[in-house]
């Protein structure tokens, strides 16, 4: 399942409020990944949040096309990370910030996401 659905992404603020206040994180250099262990509501095993600072990129074209590439990488490598929460019935909230400071290659994005993802499905 190749998919990536509305419910996949994190949007009550009460989720976000929960993941930033809460949540454990680490980098995976272009990355830096806020989760918190829990159900979330919309009934998947696995919502995310993409993130990219204003701050680094000031035109919308860069930050539209930094959250794609984040957001397709995913889509692609997030099978694994399913199976093993779908056999446990876990969940989890993830928010990805993006720390680069220019757009980086998709395989430079690719391999920093399967690291993520890998380290989840331990």
């Amino acid at each position: 399942m190749q998919t990536f659905t509305k419910a996949e992404r994190i949007s009550l603020q009460r989720e976000i409020d929960l993941l930033f206040k809460e949540g454990k994180a680490f980098t995976v250099y272009p990355l830096r990944v806020i989760y918190i262990k829990q159900k979330p509501f919309s009934g998947v095993p696995v919502s995310i949040l993409i993130s990219v600072p204003k701050k680094r990129f000031k035109r919308a074209v860069k930050r539209n096309r930094v959250k794609r590439l984040i957001r397709e990488t995913y889509r692609l490598n997030k099978n694994p990370l399913w199976e093993s929460l779908a056999s446990s019935e876990k969940g989890l909230l993830i928010a990805f910030i993006y720390i680069g400071n220019g757009v980086c290659r998709f395989p430079v994005m690719e391999g920093a996401m399967k690291k993520v993802i890998s380290s989840f499905s331990l």
